[in-house]
């Protein structure tokens, strides 16, 4: 009996070398879950890279800490800077309190929901946030996900697994630590053995352009994992091993 295990790609949208990471995961490599971040000026491109793939599960890659909000900026304050843009990711981090307004994160989760739907013609097969240091984040995400009746997937920085569906899914997402190595997180994830549910590899595919470069703090291993991803090798390994890769609509 195979082994079943969720590899998942984040970002679709970000910048155009993003886009074109991500599509060859999907084209030819071993992505059938990727993550659509709506309010992005490269949103359309890169999902029009991939919508000729039958079967990929797309989600909703809620973001409030890069681009600009799809509400009126000064509408959603405690999250957008003077200049009409996201407050970044390390303003999240190094806040003393949650600055986040309740009601404002609402708002602007609800809109990249809407957004989504008519991007995409339908809801998303998953929901989940871009990871920022806020619990009114995650419960803007929870009440927006619960309206819409969505398949949340909970953010979990203890290390306990994300229930989905009755499952408990055991997160690798390991692109930030030193010396990262994909191919080892990928073989450590599917080798671990869940009674209950399923290991859960969380990748952020790409190539580097000036955006990514001035944007992110994530760069090198974005393109370690596209090569990973996309290696012939990778699908033969996974092959010898009997694991069988899933969306999180199979879950």
């Amino acid at each position: 009996m195979s082994t079943k295990m969720i590899v998942r790609a984040d970002d679709l949208g970000y910048s155009d070398a993003v886009n074109v990471g991500i599509s060859r995961t999907v084209h030819e490599g071993i992505i059938k879950n990727v993550g659509l971040m709506v309010n992005m000026p490269t949103t359309r491109s890169g999902l029009a890279m991939i919508a000729d793939v039958p079967g990929v599960c797309i989600g909703l890659h809620t973001v409030i800490c890069q681009g600009k909000p799809l509400s009126g900026p000064k509408l959603i304050p405690s999250i957008t800077t003077p200049d009409g843009y996201f407050k970044a990711s390390k303003t999240y981090r190094s806040a003393a309190h949650d600055f986040v307004n309740l009601d404002e994160v609402v708002m602007e989760i609800e809109a990249q929901y809407q957004r989504f739907v008519g991007l995409v013609g339908r809801k998303p097969d998953y929901f989940e946030g871009h990871a920022v240091v806020s619990d009114n984040f995650v419960k803007g995400l929870q009440i927006v996900a619960d309206r819409h009746h969505l398949n949340f997937l909970k953010f979990r920085f203890d290390g306990q697994p994300v229930p989905l569906h009755g499952k408990n899914l055991y997160m690798f997402m390991e692109s930030m630590g030193a010396n990262y190595d994909p191919y080892d997180t990928l073989k450590r994830a599917a080798l671990e053995k869940h009674d209950d549910g399923y290991s859960m590899m969380v990748c952020h595919p790409g190539y580097l352009d000036h955006y990514i470069l001035t944007h992110s703090s994530l760069t090198v291993p974005r393109t370690q994992e596209v090569a990973m991803l996309t290696d012939p090798k990778t699908k033969q390994w996974l092959k010898e091993h009997d694991i069988e890769l899933i969306t999180y609509l199979q879950v």
